[in-house]
């Protein structure tokens, strides 16, 4: 029975892993999407919800309290700012983790921890269809055959 166990301890002392937690959530709230283990994921994801709910309150004291769990001011103001105003209506559940296979070197399940409603960056796909198109490509019996059978009036010549 897991009677009076809270939290995650990692397998690290306390200010190892509150430092782990600042670096994880800066990283979070920086890029909107992070790559790390399913124990860590799930360790930082309740910090972070809370981050953003204080960050909802809009005010000096919540700033304050952000501040002293997310110790980049740049990237508090981008929550106060941005990400805050995004999830202005919505009750709670802000992150999301999707598995993404195991780590190669030690087995380690590994995820994607994101904001939920992240505004989807412009992919390869799109910048494709803008590039001007290449060239059709010759016809397959000129092409393959056309290099043989010069090839073979060149020896034939030098031969004869």
């Amino acid at each position: 029975m897991r009677h009076r166990i809270d939290g995650y301890k990692l397998g690290r002392l306390t200010q190892h892993r509150w430092a782990l937690f600042r670096n994880l959530l800066v990283g979070l709230f920086r890029h909107e999407r992070i790559e790390t283990t399913e124990a860590k994921a799930k360790a930082v994801r309740g910090l972070a919800d809370h981050v953003i709910t204080l960050a909802k309150r809009e005010n000096l004291h919540a700033r304050r309290q952000v501040l002293s769990l997310v110790p980049d001011r740049e990237v508090v103001s981008r929550i106060f700012d941005t990400i805050a105003a995004r999830f202005s209506d919505r009750p709670g559940g802000y992150t999301r983790l999707i598995k993404t296979g195991v780590r190669h070197g030690d087995a380690a399940p590994m995820v994607l921890l994101e904001l939920v409603d992240r505004p989807e960056a412009p992919t390869d796909g799109d910048k494709k269809g803008e590039k001007k198109e290449k060239a059709p490509k010759a016809e397959k019996g000129q092409a393959g055959a056309g290099g043989k059978k010069k090839k073979r009036e060149k020896a034939a010549t030098a031969s004869a």
